[in-house]
Formats: structure tokens, sequence, C-alpha cells
């Protein structure tokens, strides 16, 4: 999702993974006839860890009830070789515990395949830019789960294998605060008048200073620190 010379972006690069066939090719031919560029698709867990690491797609649409390795593993598994990469679960599982696991093992998103292909095609959008993207009621879900996440003891080992605290710039602790809250990038650029754009590079340059690896680790040291109560 680069810029190209004309200054217009390339289209989103998306890879589908689902173990039925029927409903893996509709998904990817609703995508691929919204503009979107459909590099990969896979119907197993060893298959679309391979096929990801070679399409490099900037979104990965996952099914989590997969055969050879459950989606949770691939999501693991491909988020830790790119960091970079969003990944958007696609389930008929609305149980909060695949939610949560879902989450924790680095997805940006959690959508149920009762959704209509229009709020499908939003969610990618919206998950290729960085925004956390859940069906209507998840959300508060997640946000719960991370507060209690915040007040386990636990945490309090990972800042002494740190010493001296990373300085972030003010307007960097002002997102960060603001990603806390459980806003999204539009919403936090709109509240500080600022680019989209730049609030996903005030997050990245957050991420790489806190050595942290994606957002919900970024919410986690937030709310730790208290900075979504302020």
């Amino acid at each position: 999702m680069t810029d190209t010379a004309s200054g217009q972006q390339d289209p989103i690069k998306v890879m589908v993974v689902d173990d039925h066939p029927m409903w893996r090719d509709a998904v990817a031919r609703d995508l691929a006839e919204s503009g979107l560029d459909v590099v990969a698709t896979a119907g197993d867990g060893d298959q679309a860890v391979r096929r990801a690491k070679a399409a490099a797609p900037d979104v990965l649409v996952l099914d989590l009830n997969l055969p050879a390795k459950p989606g949770v593993q691939v999501c693991k598994e491909l988020v830790a070789h790119n960091p970079a990469l969003r990944v958007l679960v696609l389930s008929a599982s609305g149980e909060h515990a695949d939610v949560l696991e879902a989450v924790k093992s680095g997805a940006t998103g959690y959508l149920l395949k009762s959704a209509s292909t229009e709020e499908l095609l939003d969610a990618v959008r919206r998950t290729a830019v960085g925004d956390p993207v859940f069906t209507p009621g998840l959300a508060g879900l997640v946000l719960g789960e991370y507060r209690r996440l915040a007040s386990e003891p636990a945490s309090a080992a990972s800042d002494a294998d740190q010493p001296g605290a990373p300085q972030l710039t003010e307007r960097e602790t002002e997102v960060l605060r603001l990603v806390a809250k459980g806003l999204s990038y539009k919403q936090i650029a709109e509240r500080l008048v600022i680019s989209h754009r730049t609030v996903q590079n005030h997050v990245q340059n957050t991420l790489g200073k806190l050595q942290l690896h994606n957002r919900v680790e970024l919410v986690r040291y937030a709310i730790e620190r208290g900075l979504d109560d302020e």
C-alpha cells in the first residue's frame, strides 16, 4: 500500500484464508471486484503461513478454524515474522474466548461471518491503516480485557527489563492516551487536527521506542500507566 509516483496509493494487498473453498473464493472475488489486490488464498494453516510469507499481503483475512494449524497460531507466527502485517479475523464464532485469543495473538480486528459484503470491505480498508475493527459489541469486550490484563502485577517485570524509561514526545504521549481510550486513528486525527498518516507515524515511532510489536501491547502499556484515565 505504497504511494505511487502520481500520488495515488497502490491497491491494498489482501490474502484470504479459509478452509471452505466456496466461501474463500466468494470473499476473494468480492474483495477483488472492489478494487483490492488479492495476492493469495489458502485453505489450511501451514499453507497460510507459507503463502503469506511469500506474497507479503498488507491485510490477512483469517478464519480461526483451520486444519493443520489453528488460526491463532497462524496469526501469531505471521505477525512475529512481519509486525507490519494487519490481521482481520473473519469467523463464525462470536465466543468471547475466541475473540480475546485472536487479539492476544496479534489480530487487529474481529468480524463475524454474518457481516455484509460492504461491512467486510470497510473492515479490510480500515484494518489496512491500523484501525481496530470489531463486530458491534466486541470492542468493549476487548477494551475490558486490556484493562484486566493491565491490572495484573506480572506486568511490572517487563519494565525491569528496560532500564531507563523511553522518552516519548508530548504529541506521541497524546496519541498514545487516545489509543488507550479506544479511539480509531481517524478519530484521533480529527481530535488532534492532524492527518491520518501523521497519527500512524506517531504510533509506529512509539512502538519502536517502547520495543512493542502491535496495538494490543501498546494499549496495555498505556493502561498500565493510567493514560486512559487522564
